[in-house]
């Protein structure tokens, strides 16, 4: 399929998506027109294989979303640091979820030591910092891809602490209870693992908003359950 055949069919797979869903559900588009209240907002790597409503089991309008090369977070970087407070200030979530993935083209470029080119060498630079903080460590995991998994999460767990120490986040969490999780989504399963970064890594629990053991965010075809901090999916 071409390049532009690919994109026609994009086009034609929107149309039968919109026209589905407007059968199913009449109010859909209204409803969703007239504003948004996600719970959730999304930090995530801008990898195709990684699109967050589809692997939450989630609809359109329940996550707001941030999304970069190796979902790296820089408190200099104004994109970033403009969805947290937009999110956090204004849309008020419930949740700010930090997740890295397997298979992580940027992750396996921080362990290399071959220059990407560009930009890209720049954007990473973060990445290789939590590399040679943790050279020792790294250095003892023999296995190619294991080596990628684990500093996939020491990543997620560098961007956990710059959220943490975000003014924003911080309010937050001390007037209303936002919880931050940092997470890694397996793509060889399809299951996102709680890394137990973030309030839960603090506090040394993660309950509900009310001080409850479970919080549930509650989309179309699915619910994603925060027990203990842990993200789990209940099919409906």
């Amino acid at each position: 399929m071409s390049q532009q055949d690919t994109f026609l069919y994009a086009l034609s797979s929107n149309n039968a998506w919109a026209g589905y869903k407007a059968h199913q559900n009449p109010n859909f588009f209204p409803k969703l027109a007239s504003g948004q209240s996600p719970q959730i907002l999304w930090l995530g790597c801008s990898d195709s294989r990684c699109p967050e409503t589809v692997i939450l089991g989630l609809q359109p309008g329940d996550v707001f979303v941030h999304r970069n090369i190796a979902n790296i977070i820089s408190p200099t970087d104004i994109n970033t640091s403009a969805v947290i407070e937009y999110a956090v200030v204004h849309l008020k979530v419930k949740h700010v979820v930090l997740c890295g993935h397997t298979s992580c083209g940027g992750a396996a470029a921080a362990l290399s030591d071959t220059r990407v080119g560009g930009v890209l060498d720049t954007w990473l630079t973060p990445l290789k910092a939590v590399r040679f903080a943790h050279q020792e460590e790294l250095d003892a995991i023999k296995d190619d891809k294991a080596r990628a998994v684990r500093i996939a999460e020491l990543n997620v767990e560098a961007g956990v602490k710059v959220l943490m120490a975000n003014f924003a986040i911080q309010d937050a969490i001390r007037e209303r209870g936002l919880e931050v999780h940092g997470c890694l989504f397996d793509i060889g399963c399809g299951r996102i693992k709680d890394l137990g970064f973030g309030t839960k890594g603090r506090n040394g629990a993660s309950g509900g908003l009310n001080g409850s053991s479970e919080e549930v965010v509650r989309g179309k075809h699915a619910q994603l359950a925060f027990r203990g901090g842990n993200a789990q999916m209940i099919v409906r």
